[in-house]
Formats: structure tokens, C-alpha cells, sequence
């Protein structure tokens, strides 16, 4: 078309003007130049929505438009540039010069973003020959896309083994036409290289109707090295190199699911490690473990196992169904230990003490089987150490005692076979007795009198504690309540754990059991851990405020033994400190023992705090604590923990006593 006939040509000066149209506007916009607005042009409903349907990639729409008066058909090429725009230019649609260049425009953007764009692009076609090879692909390969047109991907750039599989791939795609991602081992300038390609099916645009397969690819090489790093950290002993707990409970859980399988396994502990530790330093205590490592893994044979699990502690994952063999082993692992290391500058001999359990006698899954190498391994410490043993059924007697404990404790709260003994807490001073502590006993009528030891770390761990303390509240706010009325005025403390502190109703528990006591000040106090505090010491604080409302004393027990931190000790609204016998038992001969409990001592005065010394047991050791300002103690040397019964009797004749007057 000769451009003088051209309307566009004669109002823009060019037989290509821009078009704008915005999404507020079904006003088409007609201008010479990108800035300036010429002639806007009215689109149907229908023409606007069309347009509008563009998106961020290069297409044309044709369209019927009334242009200066004039009925014409316009070819749009363009696209949308952001939320609310839609750009490109028009040509008249028999000007096929016009029409034919601003599609040149429109596919060389697309060419250009193929070939520029951050990530592998290469377009193959049903037989795996190469149509396309963009610039990053250039880069990688070190070959260029014209020397590449025709020839096979496959052959070029894959190992020769992966060819049938690619192959295969290729042509399921053509005949599902459904996308999917596959990760390849590509030949490059570096070496080969993991890519993740992500494969979709397109259609030529012109030409022979032709489908080809657009792979666009992702060089993951050092992303799966990481992963496999990580992986091989989290199942590897640091220090060792070999297998770790992780690791070593996977292998086990593998074997015991083979049909038919039967193996042993080696728990063995290092006797003696502690002692090397401490004594010549950590940087001694791996290099034994390094050292023991070695010399277990050259008792072995090629299809055995070893793992460290931690610390001085060793799994061995025999590969025999022979009993007699997996001792043979670890007999083998006990007569290499006979020889001492020669670690700089010392020569370390470090036995050892094995269990062993086989697969499936003595547990059914990894968990079982190794609890039961455990325990016989304990059971060779307990027969001398540097020796093994098999498991043994007998050897279960925690577990077994575990299920008597949660019968019959059950058993014992329903029964009333709980009772409760209180030992006093004397003043220093005066000599006198104002308070004690109420101390649970179980007399069980199968065993006889069993001592908190044995039952109350149980009744932790299984919950019976909230059952159990809220039985001793409750008991001793009666005997406080019955002391009163025979005119005895006597505090009492009972102890309180960090999962009681935890159960909703332990206020109101504790406030129900206060009305036995009667009218009048409270006088049932609590006894806290150090423990309590650090589990939750927001919780502790508005609970130990809420105890103190209630006219209770909180004293902090066992103090010296656990983690809590003077600052702790000075936002809380203790009354007293009981230091714990630990400390105490060693007084007489120790300076540092006495150094520290002067510091705890001042501490505790400074923040105003009561002092009672716990598990006092001579004179001497009377004499130190007064003359360091504790305040109160209790122990054997002024009573034992006595029944209920016993103690109107023992006050009247021991309230104040002489040996500390």
C-alpha cells in the first residue's frame, strides 16, 4: 500500500501509530509518538474486553474500527505492561507491509527472551532433534545454536546411559501432551551437571502443524551436593566419621523389616571414659573415643556395623544369625580393649563393658531390641565391667517395675496405704521447733515400707503426682487443723513439683484444702525446686504470689543444686531458702564447701530471704551454721521424720533443745 493512500499515514505520519488503551477507558488512544494523543477512538463493550484480554506476552487482535470518520479493520499488535495499561502499535490491516513488521517486532521480543532469559531453554521435537538452543544453554555447552539445529539432544549432551530412559520420556510426553519435570545428568565445559528441566508441549505457529516440546532447565548440581551433604551430616558421627544414632536406628529398622531376618547387636560403653576425661581433658577424651573406634571396627567383618551413638556409647549391628558367633565378636572387641592406646603423652587403658540382644529372640523392633542390648550391657557393668552378657529376660526388671509401681500406687491412693511423716525444722537461736516438713511414706502391704526414691519419679512421669499431691495437701492441712484445735500452732510445709505447678486446679486445690485447718492464719506452707522456676518462671511468680495471698510461706528447696539465678531469686517473692545437705555433709572438712555456703548465706540475707540448713547430722556442723547466720535446720541430729501421732509427744520433750541453746 502506497503510504500517501494511507489514512494512518496521513493523520501520524507513520503507517504504524501507537495505541494506548487504559482500564478505566473503552477509549481507544491513537498517536504518532509514545507521549502525545491524537485521535481517540470508541470500542464496543466487546472490542475493549478483547484488547484487555492481552497479557504480558506480544499478541494481535483484529478489529472493525470507525478511525476519523472513516470505517476501517485494524491489526492490533501489542500487550499488557502493568495493571491498568495496554500498549502496542496498529497498522491497517491491508497495509500487509505494516502488519507483517509489527509482527517481526512482536517475535523478535519473544526470540530475544528465549534466548536472554535467566535459564535453560531448549526446544527439541518429537525425535529428540534440536529446533532451539538458547544463549545460557551456549554458555553452559561451549556450543553454539547454529551448529546445533537438527541434531540429536540425547547424543549430544547425555551420558550414554541415560539415553533409552530420556527417549522414553520423550515420546510419553508427545502422547500424553501432559507436563512434567524430570532431572538429568547433562555433559558441559564443567563437567556433568544435575538440571532440573520442567517440559510443556507447544505448537508451531506457523507453517506445518508441528509440536514441539519446550524444555526450560535449572543447573541443581550444587543444591543436590548440598542436600547430600546435609544428609550425610545428619546421619555422621563428627568426630568419628561413623554412622550416628540417626543412622544406625534406620539400618536397624531396614534389617528387622526383611523377611526372615536374624542378626545381633553389640551395645558397648567405654568403662573407664569419665575417668580419662576428667583428668586429662576433653581434647584427650575424643581423641580415645577416635582411638576405641578404630580398634572395635578392626574386630569386625566387612558386613558389620558399627555407630557411635554419643559420648562413650557404640552399637554394633552384627550380620549372623549365630549367637555364638555375635559373642565370638564381642569377645574379639574385649581382648583388643586388653591393649592400651598410645595417646600423646599418655598410655590409656580404656575397657569396655558390652550387652548383647539378636534379632528377633530379644525384641521384635529397633526399639526393643536395642533397650534390651542396653540392659545387658548394664548388666555386664554390674558383673565386673570389661566383660559382656546376653539379654536375659530378668534383665527387664525396670519395666517390670514400672507396671507394679502403676498398679499398685493406683491401688495405695484408693486404699489409704499413704501416710504422712514430718520431720521438724529447729531455730538456731531459741532452740525452738515452729514448723516442719511433711514427708510422704507408702507402706505397701506387699513390700513393706517404701521410701519417695522409688515411687515418686515414677509418679512424675506416669502423672499419679497430681492425685498424690493433692492427697498430702490435703492430709496435712487436717493434721495442721487438728493440731490447732489440741493448741498446738505448728507450720507445715509440703512439697509442690514443677508438673503440679502446671495442673489448672492447684490453687484451688490448695484453697479447699486450707479450710480443714480452720479460722485464722494460714499455716500450711510449699516447698519449691529449683527446677519449678525455670520450667516456666512466669508461671512460678504469679503462682507463688497466689500461694502467698492465701497466707502460705514459699521456701525454695534444695537450693545449690539446680539452675536457678540470683536474679530470679530477686524478682521472686520467696520467704525462705533451704540449702541442701549436699553442701552441708562436707562442712568439716571442706573449705570450699564453706566458702560457698558463706556466699549463699550473704545472698540470701541481702535479699532478706530466711535460711534452713538441710540433712544436719552432727554438732560441728550446728556450730558452723550459726556462726554464718543460717537461721534454722533440720536433720537427724534433732529428729528423724516421725508419724503424726508421735509428734505431740516428741515437741513436749524436744521443743527447745540444749545442744543448741
Amino acid at each position: 500500500m502506497n503510504p500517501a493512500d494511507n489514512l494512518l499515514y496521513l493523520q501520524f505520519g507513520t503507517t504504524s501509530p501507537y495505541w494506548r488503551l487504559s482500564a478505566d477507558s473503552d477509549a481507544l488512544h491513537l498517536s504518532g509518538d509514545e507521549k502525545t494523543t491524537a485521535v481517540a477512538v470508541a470500542l464496543s463493550r466487546e472490542q475493549a474486553h478483547s484488547i484487555r484480554s492481552m497479557t504480558g506476552v506480544t499478541s494481535h487482535r483484529s478489529l472493525d474500527l470507525l478511525v476519523l470518520g472513516n470505517r476501517m479493520r485494524l491489526h492490533l499488535v501489542g500487550r499488557r505492561t502493568d495493571t491498568h495499561s495496554w500498549v502496542g502499535t496498529a497498522a491497517d490491516y491491508q497495509d500487509t507491509d505494516a502488519v507483517a513488521r509489527d509482527l517481526e517486532q512482536g517475535l523478535t521480543f519473544a526470540e530475544q527472551v528465549v534466548s536472554e532469559v535467566n535459564s535453560l531453554v531448549v526446544i527439541i521435537d518429537s525425535r529428540g532433534k534440536i529446533k532451539r538452543f538458547n544463549r545460557l544453554c551456549e554458555e553452559l555447552s561451549g556450543l553454539k545454536e547454529e551448529n546445533l539445529l537438527g541434531l540429536d539432544a540425547h547424543e549430544l549432551f547425555m551420558p550414554a546411559s541415560e539415553h533409552d530412559a530420556a527417549r522414553a520420556n520423550i515420546r510419553d510426553f508427545f502422547s500424553t501432551k501432559s507436563s512434567f519435570e524430570v532431572i538429568r545428568p547433562i555433559r558441559t565445559q564443567r563437567g556433568v551437571r544435575q538440571v532440573l528441566w520442567r517440559n510443556k508441549l507447544v505448537r508451531s505457529g506457523s507453517g506445518e502443524e508441528e509440536s514441539f516440546l519446550v524444555c526450560s532447565g535449572t543447573d541443581i548440581t550444587e543444591e543436590l551436593l548440598a542436600k547430600e551433604k546435609l544428609v550425610q551430616l545428619a546421619n555422621t558421627d563428627v568426630l568419628t566419621g561413623l554412622p550416628n544414632r540417626h543412622a544406625v536406628q534406620e539400618l536397624i529398622v531396614a534389617a528387622t523389616q526383611k523377611e526372615g531376618a536374624q542378626f545381633g547387636l553389640l551395645f558397648l560403653d567405654l568403662d573407664n571414659f569419665k575417668t580419662v576425661n576428667d583428668h586429662y581433658g576433653h581434647i584427650m577424651g575424643d581423641t580415645l573415643i577416635k582411638a576405641a573406634a578404630d580398634a572395635v571396627a578392626c574386630c569386625l567383618g566387612a558386613e558389620d556395623t558399627l555407630a557411635r551413638l554419643g559420648g562413650d556409647e557404640f552399637l554394633v549391628m552384627v550380620n549372623s544369625d549365630s549367637q555364638a558367633e555375635v559373642e565370638a565378636v564381642a569377645q574379639r572387641i574385649l581382648d583388643r580393649m586388653k591393649v592400651p592406646f598410645q595417646l600423646h603423652p599418655a598410655e590409656i587403658y580404656s575397657s569396655c563393658s558390652i550387652g548383647i540382644a539378636m534379632y528377633p529372640a530379644h525384641g521384635g523392633s529397633m526399639e526393643e531390641l536395642v533397650r534390651s542390648a542396653d540392659m545387658a550391657m548394664y548388666a555386664a557393668k554390674d558383673g565386673g565391667r570389661h566383660t559382656y552378657r546376653v539379654f536375659l529376660p530378668e534383665m527387664n526388671r525396670k519395666v517390670s517395675e514400672f507396671v507394679w509401681l502403676d498398679t499398685n500406687m493406683r491401688r495405695a491412693l484408693e486404699e489409704n496405704q499413704f501416710e504422712l511423716y514430718y520431720q521438724p525444722k529447729q531455730c538456731l537461736k531459741t532452740g525452738r521447733v515452729e514448723s516442719m516438713e511433711a514427708l510422704i511414706r507408702w507402706k505397701s502391704p506387699e513390700r513393706g515400707m517404701v521410701m519417695p526414691s522409688l515411687f515418686i519419679p515414677y509418679a512424675e512421669e506416669s502423672g499419679l503426682i497430681i492425685p498424690l499431691g493433692k492427697w498430702v495437701m490435703e492430709t496435712a492441712a487436717r493434721q495442721v487443723g487438728e493440731w490447732r484445735r489440741q493448741g498446738v500452732e505448728l507450720r507445715v510445709a509440703i512439697n509442690v513439683s514443677a508438673r503440679q505447678l502446671r495442673h489448672p486446679t492447684l490453687i484451688e486445690d490448695f484453697r479447699n484444702a486450707l479450710q480443714a485447718i480452720g479460722p485464722g492464719r494460714s499455716l500450711l506452707d510449699i516447698e519449691l525446686t529449683e527446677s519449678c522456676l525455670i520450667e516456666d518462671e512466669v508461671q512460678a511468680l504469679h503462682l507463688i504470689r497466689q500461694f502467698g495471698e492465701l497466707g502460705a510461706e514459699v521456701h525454695l528447696d534444695d537450693f545449690g543444686t539446680g539452675y536457678s539465678s540470683l536474679s530470679q531469686l530477686a524478682r521472686l517473692p520467696m520467704d525462705s531458702l533451704k540449702l541442701d545437705r549436699s553442701f552441708i555433709s562436707t562442712i568439716h572438712n571442706d573449705i570450699r564447701a564453706q566458702r560457698l555456703l558463706r556466699s549463699m548465706v550473704a545472698v540470701a540475707h541481702e535479699l532478706q530471704l530466711d535460711i534452713v540448713a538441710e540433712g544436719v547430722e552432727t554438732q560441728e556442723q550446728v556450730d558452723f551454721l550459726r556462726t554464718i547466720g543460717v537461721n534454722h535446720a533440720q536433720g537427724y541430729l534433732f529428729s528423724k521424720p516421725m508419724p503424726a501421732k508421735d509428734v505431740p509427744a516428741w515437741l513436749a520433750s524436744n521443743g527447745r533443745l540444749k545442744a543448741v541453746a
